[in-house]
């Protein structure tokens, strides 16, 4: 029995030793499936599993041992994640976990961060990452000052964060989408204003009402109802700041819940539900039963951000792939403002830092080192590239010029069910990492959708036939160049729990979720009154408050860039 024990351990070692040699001169040579770190003492490990509750919907759980990723990190590590996603109320489900003071090990609450970090639920990181991050300090580095918790400790680690070079995305981070079948129709008009988009539709949905088409759908489920609430900023010409519109000159953050951009969007969104053009279940569907929508070829327009629908315009892209009759149910960005002079802001500038989303470790968790040695272990630049671009030779491969490119046979077969099975999916988001827009040590883009020679590939015959009608190579060619906002986003501000700015936001949400549905649900001739009751009830909120403070965040982020 001994002998066959010395034997197994002599032949670990062994392969701990070529990992060690094939890792040499990356930023942690540490071997795989060690306690690792720079206090590691270099020990094999037995596996583990740990799980990660994600406070948004979108995905199955699974264990990410069950991925090609997952798989490969835990031969890395030892480390299996066991991956829960939201179902139901986002707010019920943390209510519950911090009521019973049980948490899964790791936990990444979204839009309920300040609750779960006012509750005491979060870790501090800074030992830990002090003694087993050094590459989480070589890629957050620069940002750990702004991490820090108001007792000055660091208990999350922001989803991503910029590295190297900045590389433009060659799609808009949100528009106002249409299907490209009705842009054929309708010649491939120049759609600028709201006004134009709206008739667009319709004049489609009145050709063809035998097909019992929706005009526009909009989602307004638990948190993501902001996808209903937030067209007025961007269609006043300002990118997704959240509850405010900043001016880039004088640096002053203005709301626009009662604005009269918001009046004029929800009349807008009003107007359509008269004519029969607005579905109405949008203020009681959830977020599957949206993207169920998206994807049944009877919706021709919504407004939304790309990150939130993409999954539902991968299956779209996906059937048309494979039969290109079905391309006119893709959908076609277009940058709608209110006004042609305006020039939108749909493609998000590089900005700062995202302080009140990311991932911590709760103080369930029963092993936190094994747990940031595997973040640490997962921001090696090889494993970016693993997560994001996959294996060379059968996702991606690297030209004579040190590109990574894909194939047209690499891009055909990497579809939603391939995403799922290989982990692109499920290592797309919510880990720590580069953010897309990143460059590599080798100067090539981190995110695949970026790199201009992906994308290039990637068209299809249909892709370019309409880009080519709108004298483009891109889609966000048609859209303006991003100003840089060292604030962005003011989304992003870290808020204390019961603090005034938070109860705004709360009391706000609150009032936007009730009158907003009756304002465009209600009959016509209702709808001033509505806004009047609206109106008097958003006036006895500290605005004026809220605006200062925000404000007073916009320019010491505006400081700390200098």
């Amino acid at each position: 029995m001994k002998k066959k024990k010395i034997m197994l351990l002599t032949a670990v070692a062994a392969l701990m030793l070529s990992v060690v040699t094939a890792c040499s001169g990356n930023n942690n040579n540490e071997p795989a499936a060690t306690n690792g770190g720079s206090g590691g003492e270099g020990k094999t490990q037995e596996k583990a599993t740990f799980t990660i509750y994600n406070g948004v919907a979108g995905t199955k759980d699974v264990n990410t041992n069950e991925t090609t990723i997952g798989k490969m990190l835990e031969d890395q590590t030892g480390v299996n994640f066991k991956l829960e996603f939201l179902v139901g109320d986002l707010n019920t489900k943390i209510g519950t976990m911090i009521a019973s003071g049980e948490y899964p090990d790791v936990l990444i609450p979204d839009a309920a961060m300040e609750e779960v970090l006012n509750a005491g639920a979060f870790i501090p990181l800074d030992d830990l990452i002090e003694q087993h991050g050094p590459n989480i300090k070589r890629v957050y580095g620069q940002y750990l000052d702004q991490m820090r918790s108001k007792d000055g400790k660091l208990y999350i680690l922001p989803i991503a964060v910029q590295v190297g070079e900045f590389v433009p995305d060659p799609e808009p981070g949100a528009a106002f989408w249409v299907q490209r079948r009705v842009l054929e129709e309708a010649g491939y008009p120049e759609i600028k204003t709201l006004d134009q988009y709206i008739e667009l539709i319709t004049n489609y949905r009145d050709k063809h009402k035998d097909e019992k088409l929706t005009g526009m759908v909009s989602l307004s489920h638990d948190w993501r109802f902001f996808a209903t609430s937030n067209p007025p900023m961007h269609l006043m010409g300002y990118p997704n700041d959240g509850n405010v519109m900043v001016d880039p000159n004088t640096l002053e953050a203005k709301t626009y819940a009662g604005s009269d951009a918001s009046k004029k969007w929800l009349k807008a969104l009003s107007d359509l539900n008269a004519n029969g053009m607005f579905d109405k279940a949008s203020f009681v569907d959830n977020y599957d039963q949206y993207i169920a929508k998206l994807t049944s070829h009877n919706v021709l327009g919504f407004f939304d951000y790309r990150w939130q629908v993409q999954s539902g315009l991968n299956v779209l892209k996906d059937a048309a792939r494979k039969d290109p009759s079905l391309d006119g149910y893709n959908y076609f960005p277009l940058p709608v403002t209110f006004d042609e002079n305006t020039p939108d802001a749909y493609i998000d500038p590089q900005g700062g830092l995202v302080t009140n989303r990311g991932i911590g470790i709760t103080v369930s968790a029963k092993d936190p080192e094994r747990i940031i040695q595997y973040f640490d272990n997962m921001l090696k630049e090889e494993n970016q590239i693993l997560t994001s671009w996959g294996i060379k030779g059968e996702t991606y491969e690297v030209d004579e010029n040190g590109r990574y490119y894909r194939t047209q046979e690499q891009i055909e077969k990497i579809d939603e069910a391939f995403n799922e099975k290989f982990g692109f999916k499920q290592y797309g988001w919510n880990w720590p990492s580069y953010t897309g827009n990143s460059t590599l040590s080798d100067g090539n883009a981190k995110g695949v959708g970026v790199q201009p020679e992906v994308f290039q590939t990637s068209l299809t015959d249909k892709d370019k036939q309409i880009l080519e009608k709108y004298d483009v190579q891109t889609y966000s060619q048609m859209f303006a160049k991003p100003v840089f906002r060292a604030w962005y986003p003011a989304w992003g501000f870290a808020k204390e729990q019961n603090s005034p700015e938070l109860m705004w936001e709360t009391k706000k949400d609150e009032l936007t979720k009730k009158y907003f549905p009756k304002l465009v649900l209600s009959a016509p001739d209702k709808f001033e009154s509505v806004w009047e009751d609206y109106m008097k009830e958003l006036s006895k909120l500290d605005t004026v408050g809220y605006e200062k403070w925000t404000t007073d965040q916009v320019k010491l982020k505006v400081e700390a860039t200098k």
